[in-house]
Protein backbone atom coordinates (compact mmCIF):
# COMPACT_ATOMS: atom_id res chain seq x y z
CA UNK A 1 0.00 0.00 0.00
CA UNK A 2 1.55 3.63 -1.09
CA UNK A 3 0.64 6.33 1.27
CA UNK A 4 2.47 9.63 2.10
CA UNK A 5 4.08 10.89 5.07
CA UNK A 6 2.40 13.47 5.89
CA UNK A 7 -1.56 10.85 5.61
CA UNK A 8 0.56 8.39 7.78
CA UNK A 9 1.03 10.83 10.68
CA UNK A 10 -2.66 11.78 10.47
CA UNK A 11 -3.66 7.87 10.36
CA UNK A 12 -1.38 7.31 13.56
CA UNK A 13 -2.93 10.05 15.20
CA UNK A 14 -6.61 9.24 14.66
CA UNK A 15 -5.64 5.84 15.11
CA UNK A 16 -4.35 6.52 18.73
CA UNK A 17 -7.29 8.87 19.61
CA UNK A 18 -9.70 5.30 18.92
CA UNK A 19 -7.53 3.53 20.49
CA UNK A 20 -7.82 5.74 23.54
CA UNK A 21 -11.24 5.88 23.17
CA UNK A 22 -11.96 2.37 23.32
CA UNK A 23 -9.06 1.88 26.57
CA UNK A 24 -11.51 4.19 28.21
CA UNK A 25 -14.18 1.93 28.26
CA UNK A 26 -17.10 4.29 28.20
CA UNK A 27 -19.62 1.97 27.11
CA UNK A 28 -22.55 4.70 27.01
CA UNK A 29 -20.72 6.78 24.72
CA UNK A 30 -22.97 6.88 21.41
CA UNK A 31 -19.69 6.39 19.01
CA UNK A 32 -18.39 3.55 20.92
CA UNK A 33 -21.81 2.02 20.98
CA UNK A 34 -22.17 1.99 17.23
CA UNK A 35 -19.00 -0.22 17.22
CA UNK A 36 -21.38 -2.76 18.81
CA UNK A 37 -24.40 -2.82 16.87
CA UNK A 38 -27.71 -4.14 18.14
CA UNK A 39 -28.01 -7.92 17.41
CA UNK A 40 -31.75 -8.19 18.38
CA UNK A 41 -33.44 -4.73 17.24
CA UNK A 42 -36.55 -6.48 17.98
CA UNK A 43 -35.89 -7.84 21.69
CA UNK A 44 -34.55 -4.88 23.70
CA UNK A 45 -33.87 -7.36 26.40
CA UNK A 46 -31.66 -9.81 24.23
CA UNK A 47 -30.15 -6.79 22.31
CA UNK A 48 -28.89 -5.70 25.80
CA UNK A 49 -27.69 -9.06 27.12
CA UNK A 50 -25.88 -10.08 23.78
CA UNK A 51 -24.03 -6.78 23.97
CA UNK A 52 -23.36 -6.86 27.76
CA UNK A 53 -21.60 -10.45 26.94
CA UNK A 54 -20.24 -9.41 23.92
CA UNK A 55 -19.06 -5.77 23.60
CA UNK A 56 -16.10 -5.71 25.35
CA UNK A 57 -14.52 -9.09 24.01
CA UNK A 58 -15.35 -6.95 20.48
CA UNK A 59 -13.98 -4.06 21.38
CA UNK A 60 -10.26 -5.44 22.94
CA UNK A 61 -10.47 -6.47 18.92
CA UNK A 62 -11.07 -3.73 17.69
CA UNK A 63 -8.19 -2.22 19.86
CA UNK A 64 -5.84 -5.17 18.60
CA UNK A 65 -6.67 -4.48 15.14
CA UNK A 66 -6.11 -0.68 15.91
CA UNK A 67 -2.45 -1.74 17.25
CA UNK A 68 -1.22 -3.80 14.34
CA UNK A 69 -2.06 0.03 11.90
CA UNK A 70 0.12 1.96 14.30
CA UNK A 71 2.63 -0.99 14.02
CA UNK A 72 2.57 -1.12 10.45
CA UNK A 73 3.07 2.97 10.72
CA UNK A 74 6.02 3.26 12.63
CA UNK A 75 7.12 3.36 8.33
CA UNK A 76 6.80 7.22 9.10
CA UNK A 77 9.08 7.51 11.40
CA UNK A 78 9.15 9.46 15.12
CA UNK A 79 5.91 10.86 16.19
CA UNK A 80 5.62 14.43 14.96
CA UNK A 81 3.56 17.65 13.99
CA UNK A 82 2.35 17.03 10.35
CA UNK A 83 2.19 20.52 9.88
CA UNK A 84 6.02 21.00 10.91
CA UNK A 85 6.75 18.45 7.47
CA UNK A 86 8.63 20.15 4.29
CA UNK A 87 7.02 19.71 1.39
CA UNK A 88 8.95 17.37 0.09
CA UNK A 89 8.71 15.12 3.52
CA UNK A 90 5.18 15.34 3.45
CA UNK A 91 4.58 13.82 -0.09
CA UNK A 92 6.92 11.16 -0.14
CA UNK A 93 5.42 8.32 -0.77
CA UNK A 94 5.82 5.24 1.92
CA UNK A 95 5.50 1.24 1.14
CA UNK A 96 3.73 -0.32 3.55
CA UNK A 97 3.38 -4.22 3.11
CA UNK A 98 -0.24 -5.90 4.16
CA UNK A 99 -1.01 -9.34 3.92
CA UNK A 100 -4.58 -10.45 4.56
CA UNK A 101 -4.78 -10.74 8.33
CA UNK A 102 -2.90 -6.99 8.59
CA UNK A 103 -4.81 -5.70 5.71
CA UNK A 104 -8.14 -7.18 7.43
CA UNK A 105 -6.99 -5.07 10.52
CA UNK A 106 -6.83 -2.04 8.30
CA UNK A 107 -9.98 -1.84 6.82
CA UNK A 108 -11.60 -2.95 10.40
CA UNK A 109 -9.63 -0.49 11.83
CA UNK A 110 -9.99 2.45 9.45
CA UNK A 111 -13.83 1.75 8.92
CA UNK A 112 -14.41 1.77 12.80
CA UNK A 113 -12.41 4.91 12.94
CA UNK A 114 -15.06 6.55 10.45
CA UNK A 115 -17.79 4.69 12.23
CA UNK A 116 -17.01 6.81 15.22
CA UNK A 117 -16.54 9.89 13.14
CA UNK A 118 -19.49 9.31 11.68
CA UNK A 119 -21.34 9.08 15.15
CA UNK A 120 -19.39 13.03 16.00
CA UNK A 121 -20.69 14.20 13.15
CA UNK A 122 -24.36 12.94 13.45
CA UNK A 123 -24.13 10.82 10.01
CA UNK A 124 -26.77 8.12 9.46
CA UNK A 125 -27.04 8.03 5.72
CA UNK A 126 -25.88 9.49 2.85
CA UNK A 127 -26.18 13.03 2.39
CA UNK A 128 -26.22 13.91 6.35
CA UNK A 129 -23.28 16.09 7.76
CA UNK A 130 -22.00 19.43 7.46
CA UNK A 131 -19.80 19.96 4.64
CA UNK A 132 -18.32 23.16 6.81
CA UNK A 133 -17.18 20.64 9.53
CA UNK A 134 -13.41 19.91 9.28
CA UNK A 135 -13.97 16.39 10.75
CA UNK A 136 -16.44 15.81 7.49
CA UNK A 137 -13.27 16.53 5.53
CA UNK A 138 -11.44 13.76 7.95
CA UNK A 139 -14.46 11.31 7.16
CA UNK A 140 -14.23 11.59 3.80
CA UNK A 141 -10.61 11.02 3.58
CA UNK A 142 -11.08 8.23 5.37
CA UNK A 143 -13.43 6.78 2.92
CA UNK A 144 -11.34 7.43 0.32
CA UNK A 145 -8.34 5.90 2.04
CA UNK A 146 -10.81 2.62 2.69
CA UNK A 147 -12.02 2.54 -0.71
CA UNK A 148 -8.53 2.90 -2.21
CA UNK A 149 -7.34 -0.43 0.12
CA UNK A 150 -10.41 -2.03 -1.35
CA UNK A 151 -9.38 -1.57 -4.90
CA UNK A 152 -5.65 -1.96 -3.64
CA UNK A 153 -6.77 -5.80 -2.47
CA UNK A 154 -9.34 -6.48 -5.54
CA UNK A 155 -6.74 -6.12 -7.86
CA UNK A 156 -3.96 -8.54 -6.42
Amino acid sequence: MQITRIEALHVRQLVAQFIELLDEGVRDDPAVARLTPDAYPDDPDAGREFRALTSAELLRRRSDDAGVVLADLAVAGEDGDPAELTTADAVAELTIVLDDERTGAWLRTLGAVRLVLASRLGIESEGDGDEDDPRYGVYEWLGYRLDALVQAVEGS
